[in-house]
């Protein structure tokens, strides 16, 4: 018999069930997920998982914790103590964190949300006010502090920090539509930048 894949110690228990939950999600979707398969996975019982995740939907959020919200936290911070030009945020820090997205577990969250956020509103609304709309709040500081600081202009584009992360979405979703279609993804973000700057610089 295989030993399960996710077995350390107990403390670790919570993080190695968010693992196999987010594997089992990636694979199947949420609403094809069973609870019963992610302990399985995580080699727990299925009260034992019940004991740390009460739902399906508890613990998708706590996946979402795990590998999205950790990720963009420490962004944000980033945000706040860098002591980097706004320009050289966005061409440093931002753009290293962006060109990571589309092939890590962060992606595989966005995709479940574009296949089924709209069966699921309340996962999706959870995404939003926790990922979303802090991550653009975060970007939208990092322009106008460029704005206040005369290095980038005032005007609409500085307005738009979506403008920021339209290639990383765009690169996720051609991988869903366009699975083993070529794409540089770093290109993409990297031109998208280039662009919004040369629009931007005052």
């Amino acid at each position: 018999m295989t030993a399960p894949r996710y077995r350390r110690r107990k403390e670790d228990r919570p993080q190695e069930i968010t693992a196999a939950a987010l594997d089992a999600f990636a694979e199947k979707g949420y609403a094809a997920t069973r609870v019963e398969e992610v302990a399985k996975r995580a080699g727990v019982s299925k009260g034992l998982l019940y004991l740390y995740f009460k739902t399906k939907e508890e613990l998708f959020k706590a996946v979402v914790k795990s590998v999205v919200i950790r990720r963009v936290d420490a962004l944000i911070d980033t945000v706040e103590t860098t002591e980097l030009s706004s320009e050289e945020f966005v061409r440093g820090p931002l753009l290293s964190f962006m060109k990571k997205v589309p092939a890590s577990p962060v992606a595989v969250v966005v995709r479940l949300l574009l296949a089924e956020g709209r069966k699921h509103p309340d996962l999706a609304d959870y995404y939003y006010d926790n990922v979303v709309s802090k991550g653009l709040a975060a970007m939208h500081r990092v322009l106008t502090r460029g704005v206040e600081r005369g290095e980038f202009r005032q005007c609409a584009a500085t307005e738009q920090p979506h403008l920021l992360v339209a290639p990383v979405m765009l690169s996720i979703v051609w991988g869903i539509v366009f699975a083993g279609k070529a794409l540089d993804t770093d290109a993409l973000i990297e031109t998208q930048i280039d662009m919004l700057l040369a629009n931007i610089r005052a």
